[in-house]
């Protein structure tokens, strides 16, 4: 376990529901390779904090890596609903481009 991680989960003592803290602790298990507890950290975000724009470009990407196209592509769709609703124009414009490319594989 990395530093940054350790300061992560002791900040996440105080503040179990933070969305950042969760969504960075997801990041450095995504670096670390820990897939599969970056994707429970992003799935968990999307059920609690479903406005956290950042999730769903994350989560899509990581579902796309493991060959859940549908998957990513139901991800990404609803994250583009998201920002869209929120006003969030570049976080939309990533994920609209991240469907397309995912379109342009299949």
């Amino acid at each position: 376990m990395n530093p940054r991680m350790s300061q992560l989960l002791e900040f996440l003592k105080e503040s179990p529901e933070d969305p950042f803290l969760n969504y960075a602790l997801a990041q450095e298990h995504l670096s670390a390779g820990n897939r599969e507890e970056a994707k429970r950290l992003l799935e968990w975000l999307l059920q609690h904090h479903p406005e956290y724009v950042a999730t769903y470009y994350h989560l899509g990407k990581l579902l796309e890596k493991d060959g859940d196209k549908a998957q990513a592509m139901t991800v990404y769709e609803q994250g583009i609903a998201v920002a869209a609703r929120l006003g969030e124009q570049h976080a939309r414009a990533e994920l609209q481009s991240a469907k397309l490319e995912l379109e342009y594989d299949e």
